[in-house]
């Protein structure tokens, strides 16, 4: 089976600063990674259109969309950048990426949904976004912890009120809790969320719901392999067979990984591999296989890539 990668140029332009783990050296590491191993042979990449100001309004109040698309079309202007908190830095490149990050789940979204054209192949059911700046801490009004449109919620959203799907399932493995994905769909019944997280860390949230479409899963420290996978188990698994989805997006984030220095969880590309494996599962059950899994955190590049590629291998399978 065909993965559509999405990617463009435009997202490795965001540059936060020397020395800032999120950085374009990323996806550098990933595509490197993959043309190394072979693995791109299998997948079909595809430039990210950039989302516009309809689709970014489906998950963020259209007021911050007007007042940061104003912000970062300034920085772009005055060519400086500029810190929106201590860890979020806008550059005149930002815009564009993020425009491309939060269009890229948009089109996956469309690909996989839309109908095929006459005589064309049949459309994809699976597609990773390898985009920056990542989406799961933007808030319905805030950016945050790198964090600008979030991608993932605007892609749902789009399946929802765009496709008419009555049911979507987010899944988010990043080792920060995906705060601003809990804010934006909290309370929204055709939404099933279910992550894990490192706690206490940065956004030191996520131990109490938000809603109860929420399955928010908070794991110690030095948490490794077979502690997450029992939790997925045990929580994630029967609320999305009961939730049924008909469609998986996935907040993947590979930050949990043990070479990882911004968080102190033990996880390893095998743990990704099965993490993906059983969410396949519940896709193919319920949702035709459809998935669209985003880029989020990972920022020690050997890590990452070695993870992108084992995630890639079982959405491709």
């Amino acid at each position: 089976m065909t993965t559509v990668f999405y990617s463009h140029p435009a997202c490795r332009q965001h540059d936060m600063g020397q020395g800032h783990p999120e950085c374009p050296a990323r996806l550098d590491a990933i595509t490197d990674h993959l043309r190394a191993t072979g693995l791109d042979i299998a997948l079909d990449f595809r430039d990210a259109p950039e989302a516009s100001a309809e689709h970014l309004e489906r998950a963020h109040a259209a007021a911050y969309v007007t007042r940061l698309t104003d912000l970062l079309a300034g920085v772009r202007e005055a060519g400086e950048p500029r810190y929106l908190d201590p860890d979020t830095v806008a550059c005149p490149q930002t815009l564009a990426a993020a425009l491309r990050a939060a269009g890229a789940a948009v089109a996956a979204t469309d690909d996989i949904l839309g109908p095929a054209p006459a005589g064309a192949a049949p459309a994809p059911t699976r597609a990773f976004c390898a985009v920056r700046p990542p989406g799961h801490h933007a808030t319905r009004d805030e950016a945050m912890g790198f964090c600008f449109f979030n991608n993932v919620a605007v892609a749902a959203r789009h399946a929802l009120d765009v496709h008419g799907l009555q049911r979507v399932a987010i899944v988010d493995f990043d080792v920060h809790h995906g705060n601003g994905t809990e804010d934006i769909v909290a309370g929204d019944e055709r939404v099933l969320m279910v992550s894990f997280f490192q706690h206490p860390l940065y956004p030191y949230s996520g131990a109490v719901p938000k809603g109860t479409n929420m399955v928010n899963v908070p794991l110690p420290p030095y948490t490794r392999g077979p502690a997450m996978r029992q939790a997925v188990e045990q929580q994630w698994l029967p609320a999305l067979e009961a939730f049924r989805p008909q469609m998986l997006f996935i907040s993947a984030g590979f930050d949990a990984h043990r070479e990882d220095e911004l968080g102190q969880m033990g996880l390893v590309e095998d743990d990704y591999a099965w993490i993906t494996e059983r969410l396949v599962e519940v896709a193919v059950r319920h949702a035709g296989g459809r998935i669209v899994s985003c880029l989020e955190g990972g920022y020690h590049l050997g890590a990452l890539a070695r993870s992108v590629a084992a995630h890639l291998r079982v959405l491709g399978a």
